[in-house]
């Protein structure tokens, strides 16, 4: 490696207290193996209760409350392992801890899968009094929740072969995240500076909102062709994972996986159907952000590594560590004293892994359990971009803190589905901070790009792929495999319509799909979509200064699971089942784009 070439940084070398705190977990090795020694035994009183189920309503309260004391030991075992793991991907150690307690979970999900046939044998006159019953009462809403999938409940030994796969269905996630993140080496790449830097998952982001188009073209050509070279199994790790999602809903009755994915939450497949048709139905607001590109740039047409770099490259700044902290505990200040006191936390107890290096997981995200801190790993590389991650990733953290001390552990994990809507709401308050910070036209403009680019990506973005991940699973339930070719095509084919008639389809970008981990998470993307519809209404709230709002606001923050995810949010304020809270979102784009016309062109 050149002396002008930018080391990735080991582990040892970040400070202290830019690393998190896992001691709060466990304090060491030793800890976490006394605790999964009771595992077994936590495993056995629940099975004590194996064919009593029906006998009465305290016997089903004791299965309820002796599942939630295995189910808690077990997210405590996992939620360390899988954090220590992800403090460098390429420690066989730690991936061993998180590959032992997966397993066990797999064991112990095979084992237990009598409960729910058990639950459906009750006949009906004594489930009836059961769900009347002062003794489960508290239990009313889960029990509620198993009946509603009755039909997709199978035998007792079907459940627990599924139960005890689990572990292996899990394997093209798991392979896909070894190769991406541990084993894939990308090339060094020009810095703009004269020198050169490894182009790494972290970096990528940086060198595309380089202002200089050679530098961008370079990453941009490093990062695919490192991925083409992987496309036999990237596309063979996802056909596994997509064909495993089909046949698990053709197994459980449901007419396909996307209604599979959906069930739990009790969300209709009309809301996912409805976001797509409505970005569909507004793709014109994006290609007039294109064309506006193409102007200020004065290019004909756009690649696709233009579509990142800032309109005002001049005003493009680089953000420290602590500037970014006292940004974004300034921009959260609407949401009240108490939340600030409890912010402050995050910062003092070290919720926080802060700096990449060599062999962390990619990304950020926010991830901790009932009996730990909601912890935060960040990949920081001092942009504005940044700066929105950290605000982005609290917003999940500081929705965990809430929802573990106000519902018992029961109700306490709220629903994917409404789990980007805090996080997003947060990055709408640090815009709007930012705004008023100071009055600087150019800083301005450049504030209403980025939040023209975050809308464009959580929105358009985002909903693209979820139409991507609906075709994918649509494809794999007809018997199509899912080749890289045929993945390549369909996505180029998307990636196409929902760019337009400014921006050159590069052929690389075909090769897009290889490197995006959410098609491993059955239909999670849309999600960010919906939850950022969702934000702009509750952002708008929050910032009205009518207390009634901001209550609703924590009241769904401390929600948890204590009712459907669309009731929740109809009670924060925001009705999701109807089309009005995405198309106000993009009526914000399409404003935003406006706004940055007139203040760029003559």
């Amino acid at each position: 490696m050149s002396e002008k070439t930018k080391a990735i940084i080991e582990r040892s070398e970040i400070p202290l207290e830019k690393t998190w705190d896992l001691s709060k977990l466990y304090a060491d090795m030793q800890s976490w193996e006394n605790d999964f020694k009771k595992i077994d035994a936590l495993l056995a009183d629940f099975q004590t209760l194996k064919g009593k189920l029906g006998e009465s309503p305290s016997v089903l309260k004791k299965a309820f409350e002796s599942e939630d004391r295995l189910d808690r030991a077990l997210e405590k075992l996992y939620v360390y392992s899988h954090l220590k793991s992800d403090e460098d991907t390429g420690n066989s150690t730690n991936r061993a801890l998180q590959d032992r307690i997966s397993a066990k979970a797999a064991e112990i999900e095979g084992e237990t899968a009598w409960v729910e046939p058990e639950v459906m044998a009750i006949p009906e006159k004594k489930i009836n009094e059961y769900l009347a019953s002062p003794e489960l009462s508290f239990y009313k809403r889960s029990l509620e929740e198993l009946l509603r999938g009755r039909k997709h409940t199978l035998s007792e030994k079907e459940e627990r072969i599924l139960g005890m796969a689990s572990d292996i269905f899990a394997s093209p996630h798991k392979t896909f995240s070894v190769l991406n993140d541990a084993d894939l080496k990308f090339p060094e790449v020009s810095d703009g500076k004269g020198g050169k830097a490894r182009l790494t998952h972290g970096s990528y982001r940086k060198f595309l909102e380089n202002p200089d188009r050679a530098v961008r073209k370079e990453a941009f050509d490093a990062m695919y062709d490192t991925y083409t070279g992987f496309k036999n199994t990237f596309s063979s790790t996802l056909d596994a994972m997509v064909k495993t999602h089909a046949f698990d809903a053709e197994l459980r009755n449901f007419p396909s996986a996307l209604e599979a994915s959906l069930h739990p939450d009790n969300i209709p497949v009309s809301v996912y159907e409805n976001l797509i048709s409505a970005v569909r139905k507004n793709l014109g607001a994006l290609y007039k952000y294109f064309e506006l590109r193409t102007k200020v740039f004065g290019l004909e047409k756009l690649d696709m590594y233009d579509i990142y770099n800032p309109l005002l490259p001049e005003c493009k700044m680089e953000v420290s560590w602590e500037e970014a902290c006292e940004w974004v505990k300034e921009a959260l200040k609407p949401l009240g004293a108490e939340y600030c006191e409890i912010l402050e936390k995050a910062f003092s107890e070290r919720w926080i892994d802060v700096l990449e290096s060599k062999g962390k997981r990619s990304g950020a995200y926010s991830s901790g359990c009932y009996d730990s801190p909601p912890y935060i790993l960040l990949n920081f590389n001092g942009t504005l971009n940044d700066a929105f991650t950290l605000a982005h990733e609290l917003g999940h953290s500081m929705h965990s803190y809430y929802s573990d001390h106000a519902q018992d552990y029961h109700y306490a994990d709220y629903r994917i589905f409404v789990a980007e809507v805090a996080s997003t709401t947060n990055e709408l308050l640090l815009h709007n901070y930012l705004m008023n910070k100071k009055d600087d036209k150019n800083f301005r403009l450049y504030l209403l790009n980025h939040l023209a680019d975050e809308i464009r990506g959580t929105v358009y973005r985002q909903t693209m792929f979820a139409e991507f991940e609906k075709k994918l699973h649509e494809e794999a339930e007809n018997s199509v495999p899912l080749t890289p070719d045929k993945l390549s095509a369909m996505y180029s084919q998307l990636n196409s319509e929902y760019h337009g008639p400014f921006v050159n389809p590069d052929k690389k970008i075909e090769m897009e799909w290889t490197r995006i981990p959410h098609f491993y998470y059955n239909f999670y993307v849309y999600k960010y979509a919906t939850g950022l519809s969702a934000a702009v209404a509750l952002s708008k709230n929050i910032l009205s200064g009518d207390k009634k709002k901001l209550d609703a606001y924590l009241g769904f923050l401390k929600a948890g699971d204590s009712k459907d995810p669309l009731d929740i949010m109809r009670d924060a304020g925001v009705d999701l089942n109807a089309s009005g809270p995405v198309d106000t979102a993009l009526k914000e784009f399409s404003d935003t784009v406006e706004t940055l016309a007139k203040g760029l062109l003559p």
